[in-house]
């Protein structure tokens, strides 16, 4: 037995039907009637009985009732537009985020999510407003090592994306300070670091974390009294404003939240 491809060889793909077989198949079972799924793919009625009699050969079980003028899914048809109709939206979105292009967009924007909601979405219209030629789309991800999987115009990320290529520049400088709503910070009594022992800290994605500024700051508790962890930092600073706790954020993201503060 040869050694010399010790490298393991791929799984065999699994036996799936003609794709025109199963477009006809979605279609029919989503109008519940040939004629139209005909009508939607340019194809004829019996193209369309032929495509999912081929279809029932291949499943070994029938998918359709056929009556007079109309059709209807059997069981086991029913089960299989299901999920087929999964696999179809899945591939529609996973081209869209890939060919985004395809979309009518003249203008791809990849941030991440909290940035985007925060400070970019909230400037978007005015932008739009002095270029109403320019279509946009929005994309977000959680961590810059994604972008390379990602088609974008332009991308904005807190640190240097791992990418071949590209012209980077820096955008703009934040500053993270603990925040909280002047209700909370009365209540506890909050004026210098130290009394942060007496709060609920607010954990959420950030460059900056509290067991950093914790140690930066030489506090004199090791662990806080309570608490809470939110996966974006939008989602904290909503809580916070809410009077949930304190959080450790960007004076960018939040300039709303102390404007309306005072």
């Amino acid at each position: 037995m040869s050694t010399r491809n010790s490298q393991a060889l791929p799984a065999k793909r699994r036996r799936v039907p003609p794709l025109k077989s199963l477009l006809a198949f979605e279609a029919a079972a989503r109008h519940g009637n040939f004629t139209r799924a005909a009508e939607e793919l340019g194809l004829t009625p019996s193209a369309i009985s032929h495509h999912i009699q081929s279809l029932e050969e291949f499943v070994g079980v029938k998918l359709f009732r056929r009556g007079a003028g109309q059709v209807t899914l059997t069981g086991a048809g029913d089960l299989y537009w299901r999920d087929l109709e999964k696999a179809f939206r899945l591939i529609g979105e996973a081209t869209e985020r890939i060919a985004p292009q395809a979309q009518d967009v003249s203008l791809v924007i990849a941030s991440g999510p909290s940035f985007a909601a925060k400070w970019l979405q909230p400037r978007l219209p005015l932008f739009i407003g002095s270029h109403p030629g320019v279509k946009i789309r929005l994309s977000t991800f959680s961590d810059p090592a994604q972008l390379a999987d990602m088609r974008f115009d332009v991308a904005i990320s807190y640190r240097r994306p791992s990418l071949p290529a590209g012209d980077f520049r820096p955008m703009i400088r934040e500053f993270v300070r603990p925040l909280c709503s002047p209700a909370l910070a009365s209540v506890l009594k909050l004026r210098q670091v130290d009394d942060l022992a007496r709060a609920t800290l607010i954990h959420s994605e950030n460059v900056v974390t509290w067991e950093e500024f914790i140690r930066r700051h030489g506090m004199n508790f090791d662990e806080p009294v309570n608490q809470l962890w939110l996966d974006r930092s939008a989602m904290a600073i909503e809580a916070a404003e809410n009077g949930l706790g304190v959080i450790l954020e960007s004076d960018i993201l939040t300039r709303a939240e102390q404007r309306k503060a005072g």
